[in-house]
């Protein structure tokens, strides 16, 4: 006797869910965040957050760094290079005095050596944390303090300081290099640029004149 098999139809990964380009967070925002995990000790998460913010890497660069990717010794160093997974091509970034110093707290505090990873994984399984723990801690962050998590996610992390320098100096070659992006038209299409640019214009034209 022949067994029919049912199949269950499988629901889309982004049904109810919002789609699209995440929005980088704003300067107040950022320290609101910040000072969060200050003041409920969160020494992981502050050094995470703080080092996602400056790197601008993807989740997947910035959860695999090891002790020795940002340090020489003891000492954080200000300026670190890496090979992106996706591009296979280096980056560099710099890394803050503040920045430098939740690095510091963390590898005392957790005890860590040049060869270990710097964001380690709760789960025995896992030596470090996996993208989708990351996404999970930016998730937290961003409701912590009163945004809408479907609008933010681990790019926002990565799109927060280009953002920021681009709308303060216009120079998009210098998100280009610090995005690590081949193309101009990639960095371009990144940080909505043109869509910015273009509201920002309409905004500035009186309706009534």
């Amino acid at each position: 006797m022949y067994q029919l098999a049912i199949y269950h139809k499988k629901e889309p990964w982004n049904k109810n869910k919002l789609v699209g380009q995440k929005l980088p967070l704003k300067l107040q925002q950022i320290w609101a965040i910040r000072i969060r995990l200050e003041l409920f000790t969160k020494i992981r998460d502050l050094a995470l957050f703080n080092l996602a913010i400056d790197s601008k890497l993807r989740g997947c660069d910035l959860v695999a760094l090891k002790v020795n990717n940002i340090a020489h010794g003891k000492t954080i160093q200000s300026r670190a290079i890496i090979v992106q997974k996706k591009t296979d091509t280096p980056v560099q970034f710099e890394i803050t005095e503040s920045t430098r110093h939740s690095l510091s707290t963390l590898i005392e505090h957790s005890k860590l050596s040049s060869y270990d990873y710097l964001f380690k994984s709760r789960i025995q399984s896992s030596e470090h944390i996996s993208t989708r723990q990351y996404g999970r801690i930016v998730d937290n962050w961003v409701s912590s303090i009163g945004l809408d998590h479907t609008q933010y996610g681990t790019h926002s992390m990565r799109r927060t300081k280009p953002s920021l320098i681009y709308k303060k100096t216009k120079n998009l070659r210098a998100c280009q290099l610090l995005l690590g992006h081949r193309k101009l038209e990639s960095t371009v299409r990144y940080l909505g640029i043109e869509v910015d640019d273009a509201l920002e214009v309409s905004e500035s034209i009186d309706s009534y004149v």
